[in-house]
């Protein structure tokens, strides 16, 4: 069997498991996986059907597979066994203790059909590995939140939220339809639309005080996730440039990005870097707080003079 065989067999199994994974899948997410031409798709699926694999497929709409065909579990490889070690590692750590008992169950069940050395190869990693999160990501009191908001999104019902904003002194109550969640330099943030603001703001989980279903339906249709976060980007920015000491550079890398981050050039012992933020008043000004003794303000004026208040701030409160 030539090369090209072999790779034909293992993508048109491939797209048998994927199949088998959704309820609808599109021929252009089939391509755009394994990197063929839709053309290559449509011969592929021809022949599962041609091996009795009850396909049925809609122009526009994509492939799904007969209700009630089922194959015998998969076989995993060894690589793609280990990978469950770091999936199952994460999935402790970074969502609330709810989702992560659901997925607990299923990793059983995914592990029962693996063959013996897998299940070895597993059980050799799994002592070896340790995540652990620099924050908390939800309020221990909350250990459902991110099920209840799963649930929401893709039941569309809306939520009923108390939650501590950072800039307000008390917590707010507000019904929110979540449009989606995202994790962002450590933190889970759910994107919905609020009643009380008659728009789409941000909420993170760890300031969450108190969350539970509704049975109020979505007021509209609110797109993706994607499109909300694309818009985003078309919000009027202000430029900074700050010169940073090398020796701390490498220290805020990993939070460049959430603040705008564009580009960076050396300019002997410092770092000059360049963003692009939206947010001078908190969001900038508050970080670069972080390592101030470290660097120094280019541009704008109005950073350096809303860091200068907010360290007035900070002194009189010490005086007190």
């Amino acid at each position: 069997m030539s090369l090209d065989s072999v790779k034909r067999f293992d993508r048109i199994v491939a797209i048998l498991v994927q199949l088998q994974s959704k309820r609808i899948v599109k021929a252009q997410e089939l391509s755009d996986r394994f990197q063929v031409s839709l053309r290559t798709i449509y011969r592929d699926v021809k022949t599962l059907e041609a091996s009795g694999v009850p396909i049925v497929s809609e122009a526009g709409v994509g492939y799904s597979i007969m209700e009630g065909y089922r194959l015998p579990p998969v076989m995993f490889t060894r690589e793609e066994a280990g990978s469950f070690v770091a999936a199952e590692k994460f999935m402790q750590k970074f969502v609330d203790k709810s989702l992560g008992s659901h997925h607990e169950s299923a990793m059983f069940k995914v592990k029962s059909v693996l063959r013996g050395r897998e299940k070895d190869w597993i059980s050799a990693l799994e002592s070896q590995i340790m995540v652990d999160p620099s924050q908390e990501l939800f309020n221990k009191n909350l250990p459902n939140a991110l099920e209840i908001l799963f649930e929401s999104v893709a039941e569309k019902k809306q939520v009923f939220l108390k939650y501590h904003a950072l800039n307000s002194d008390t917590p707010s109550e507000r019904y929110i339809e979540p449009v989606g969640l995202f994790h962002e330099n450590g933190f889970w943030y759910v994107l919905g639309y609020c009643h009380i603001r008659h728009d789409y703001r941000q909420f993170r989980t760890d300031r969450m005080l108190l969350i539970s279903r509704t049975q109020l339906p979505f007021t509209s249709e609110h797109g993706t996730i994607d499109e909300h976060r694309e818009k985003e980007k078309t919000i009027e920015k202000t430029k900074v440039i700050i010169l940073v000491d090398k020796t701390v550079a490498r220290y805020i890398s990993g939070d460049k990005k959430h603040h705008g981050f564009i580009s960076e050039k050396m300019k002997g012992n410092h770092v000059e870097m360049t963003f692009m933020t939206t947010d001078i008043e908190n969001g900038f000004s508050r970080w670069y707080l972080m390592f101030c003794d470290y660097a120094k303000i280019i541009e704008p004026e109005r950073l350096k003079i809303r860091v200068k208040e907010i360290l007035k701030k900070g002194e009189l409160k010490l005086v007190d």
